[in-house]
């Protein structure tokens, strides 16, 4: 059994790595699609942290209030499959025509059965999207796609939380990602190896990344448990199950931070860092997933596509949805209109 699973791993990376050779010759500049009209803001009635971050958000963003959708169900870490997919269906009930996005003003629950709550909410709660032991999920239908409209298109609305340990930590989140629009910071991202050899299957797209990207940014593969002491930190990927020294850094307004592990995105656990450290960090976003996803570079962020659409303009939540080809059992956190490398003004 575990020789299939890792044989079945190992196709797995060749078609990750494949998939860094395809988008490379993709010219077509992008733009910042996540506009204060085409977002809605999901929020709990029961959660006063839920209402209080809405109400900033809003502020911050501008949303217009028909797109505050306002529902109420339990303050609960996971959620189970039924009541998800009732309280799905109010939300929809409630969204206008024109929404492409939503955010989930809240940080529980981050988990619906086997899938994250921000799939569940894109994709609808289904069990394909579940890893069964060590085996491929079902693709999403939005990797790597041009598409502005993803409802339109898809039928689709990608998610993100705003989510965070504290109130006072998710403002400044949205903070940094109001801060960064339309700055085109010059940063760096830090492609970062280390001795987990589970955990560092990204690290195979890693030369070809920077081959492709190294004129538009600068990239710097590392090799380390850990990056220590950096000032300008905009990417930043890892796989281990710990990050250390992760506040020794300066993490720019719009970086986007995360580390392959198994449980990053249980955001409340003990058994793995959460990925809500990268945002205590200064970070802007991040994922991790909710349930065992084993080895598979699919099931979480490509690097190169990520770097390749944000920094030609793409909003946070387009670029990072974009580059997660198998996203069900992850977590998106983070401020989504995030747009460093789009002047919306103009």
């Amino acid at each position: 059994m575990h020789a299939i699973i890792a044989t079945v791993i190992k196709l797995a990376m060749r078609t990750f790595l494949h998939c860094a050779i395809l988008w490379i010759f993709s010219v077509s500049s992008l733009y910042g699609a996540v506009t204060p009209e085409r977002i809605a803001v999901i929020v709990n009635k029961n959660d006063a942290k839920s209402l209080e971050i809405a109400s900033y958000y809003q502020q911050k963003r501008k949303i217009p209030d028909e797109n505050i959708i306002r529902v109420a169900f339990p303050v609960t870490g996971s959620m189970g499959s039924h009541l998800f997919s009732l309280l799905r269906q109010q939300i929809y009930a409630q969204t206008p025509d024109h929404i492409q996005f939503y955010v989930l003003a809240w940080s529980k629950p981050y988990k619906v059965a086997c899938m994250s709550i921000t799939s569940a909410m894109t994709l609808g709660f289904d069990r394909k999207y579940c890893a069964h032991d060590c085996t491929p999920t079902a693709p999403n239908i939005y990797f790597n796609s041009n598409s502005s409209s993803p409802y339109d298109d898809f039928q689709i609305r990608p998610t993100m939380m705003l989510a965070g340990y504290n109130v006072q930590n998710i403002k400044a989140m949205i903070d940094n990602g109001v801060q960064s629009d339309g700055t085109f910071p010059e940063g760096t991202a830090y492609l970062v190896s280390t001795t987990d050899t589970a955990r560092n299957v990204r690290s195979y797209v890693y030369e070809n990344v920077k081959a492709a990207f190294s004129k538009r940014i600068a990239i710097e593969i590392v090799e380390s448990d850990a990056l220590s002491e950096k000032q300008d930190v905009l990417f930043y990927f890892t796989g281990k199950a710990e990050v250390d020294e992760l506040k020794t850094n300066r993490f720019l307004p719009g970086a986007i931070a995360d580390h392959l592990t198994s449980s990053g995105g249980v955001l409340f656990g003990e058994h793995q860092m959460s990925i809500l450290h990268w945002l205590d960090a200064g970070a802007t976003a991040s994922y991790g997933t909710v349930t065992e996803p084993c080895a598979f570079p699919q099931k979480f962020p490509h690097p190169g596509i990520v770097i390749d659409r944000y920094t030609r303009g793409e909003s946070l939540i387009e670029a990072y949805w974009k580059s997660v080809a198998w996203p069900g059992q992850g977590l998106f956190v983070g401020e989504p209109m995030a747009a460093p490398f789009y002047d919306k003004r103009n």
